[in-house]
């Protein structure tokens, strides 16, 4: 199937899964593009594998909302327009703000009090947070993906709502699933993508529920322009 680019057995343990995983990062890479077709046999014979874990792994990737079922033709990417990523954007920002709410009891509330286990959590998500600033300086779209998306999701593992988590990890999966297409058009993205990923950990940490908000915010505007500006110039 053009744009799958398999290299080799998967391992039998976690098939759905990893097909699963492998499907997602195509997309999130540009090479499947919005509408095109992914069908059980071709993905199938791809990896090595059986249908049946290639059709639970296209179910599981249709109720993320990155594909699409099609009754007569089996699945194809779901196509997300500007009005999709301004939703998205927005309700990103509604959830961010409820998390936001813990911190106004002080670091010590953020950080679930001062154990240890909660400190070192807080300073691996820095960590994650300083690997996306670098990708994101260099303008390397693929690996800041994948550590933005573990930023965020070990950031709010740290509000302690799980449903919390889980919905806004699939919020940013889709939001950044919409915004690719037009990033990807652009040659050099070289200080063009967010990076203020440290600072709004600082900001959580020190309590500073306010700075946090304003990060945030900035950051949703400046990105929702960027991808503005190159949709319209296409």
């Amino acid at each position: 199937m053009p744009g799958i680019s398999g290299t080799g057995a998967v391992t039998r343990s976690t098939l759905r899964q990893q097909i699963a995983d492998a499907l997602r990062d195509e997309v999130l890479a540009g090479r499947l593009l919005p509408r095109q077709e992914c069908t059980v046999k071709e993905i199938a014979e791809q990896y090595g594998v059986s249908a049946t874990p290639v059709r639970e792994a296209l179910v599981d990737l249709s109720a993320q909302g990155l594909l699409e079922a099609d009754q007569h033709r089996g699945f194809r990417v779901r196509e997300y327009s500007l009005d999709d990523l301004r939703a998205m954007i927005e309700a990103r920002g509604l959830v961010t703000d409820g998390m936001f709410r813990v911190v106004a009891g002080g670091p010590k509330a953020f950080r679930r009090s001062d154990e240890p286990c909660a400190r070192t959590v807080l300073a691996g998500v820095r960590r994650r947070g300083e690997e996306a600033q670098r990708a994101a300086a260099a303008g390397d779209l693929t690996v800041l993906i994948g550590y933005d998306l573990r930023f965020w999701r070990e950031l709010a593992a740290l509000f302690g709502n799980p449903y919390l988590s889980d919905f806004l990890h699939r919020l940013r999966v889709q939001s950044w699933m919409c915004a690719v297409q037009h990033l990807r058009r652009r040659a050099d993205l070289r200080g063009a993508l967010w990076s203020g990923h440290t600072g709004l950990v600082d900001a959580l940490a020190a309590g500073d529920a306010t700075t946090a908000r304003a990060i945030v915010a900035a950051y949703n505007a400046d990105s929702l322009a960027l991808v503005e500006r190159l949709a319209a110039d296409a």
